[in-house]
């Protein structure tokens, strides 16, 4: 009799193990469709007539399909000058993020770094007080980083949030025994961090190239403020200034001709997010196998 009690309680704790089990994949997919789908209609609003998307018929499928919307942005040829300075801006931008970060955090990370809970203190402390968006200005106009290339790149180079992180990884994942035998087969500084903690780095410098990246791809605030040559703007001020553009000619217009520019206008909304977020969402894959382990590995701080 308890051998078959207990063989039923087994079977009992299997039985409702399997429908939490259950339950937790319909809620993962419930989330996953909630993610997912307004991403989704942005793809099929997109190809989709206007009139369509504004009267709710468009749920599933593109309704009216038209590439219109898409044939109108590409006459815009500063699109293209757009596209050319952002992959500048996010190339060099990345680059110099790391190189500013990834360095910041190592050295921070070090013990013996004279002063480090006083440095550490100073960053942290500019991640809530700034001296606002007049006297910033003034410095990069004294700098005469003012309508360039490099104040894209320069000024704003330095995330505490991304330097606290890697210093994380570093006190944690790097082992202090790895430099005590590089000591002794006669390595310095330099050459360790280069030869040894860039090449077990690689997680946490993925992620943090990603975030970076996407940073870049998606600024145009900065552009918007510090830059005034056209030749120069990147692609997200480019695509904001055709979309204002187009909707003024909507508003100002009268007849025919207004309501074509508007519809016009409906249609590139759509059309302008996809060009602007596809090229840096064919990045992630590259990078998705160590996201999850570098933002973990690095997410609890000290």
């Amino acid at each position: 009799m308890q051998a078959a009690s207990t063989a039923t309680g087994r079977a009992g704790g299997r039985s409702s193990d399997r429908v939490l089990e259950v339950l937790l994949y319909i809620v993962a997919v419930l989330l996953l469709i909630v993610l997912i789908y307004p991403l989704y209609f942005i793809v099929i609003a997109s190809f989709s007539d206007p009139s369509a998307v504004g009267n709710g018929q468009v749920w599933l499928f593109p309704r009216g399909f038209t590439l219109d919307g898409y044939k109108e942005l590409l006459k815009h040829e500063n699109i293209w000058i757009g596209y050319r300075n952002t992959i500048l801006y996010t190339v060099v931008g990345t680059a110099v993020g790391l190189i500013v970060n990834v360095s910041a955090a190592y050295a921070l990370s070090r013990k013996d770094l004279v002063g480090r809970k006083a440095i550490s203190l100073f960053f942290i402390f500019t991640m809530f007080f700034s001296g606002g968006l007049i006297p910033t200005f003034l410095t990069i106009r004294d700098f005469h980083m003012y309508n360039t290339f490099l104040v894209m790149v320069l000024p704003f180079s330095v995330v505490v949030y991304d330097i606290i992180v890697a210093r994380t990884f570093f006190q944690t994942s790097i082992p202090g025994d790895l430099w005590e035998a590089a000591q002794i087969d006669g390595c310095g500084n330099l050459r360790y961090y280069v030869l040894v903690v860039l090449p077990l780095s690689k997680a946490v410098i993925s992620v943090l190239a990603l975030w970076i990246a996407v940073g870049y791809w998606n600024s145009y605030f900065n552009a918007l403020i510090y830059l005034k040559n056209p030749n120069l703007y990147p692609l997200q001020l480019i695509l904001r200034n055709i979309l204002i553009t187009n909707q003024m000619q909507s508003s100002l217009g009268s007849g025919e001709a207004a309501n074509i520019a508007l519809r016009l206008a409906n249609m590139m909304r759509y059309s302008v997010i996809i060009v602007s977020t596809l090229p840096i969402m064919c990045l992630y894959p590259f990078v998705q196998k160590y996201f999850n382990q570098g933002v973990m590995i690095g997410a609890v701080k000290e």
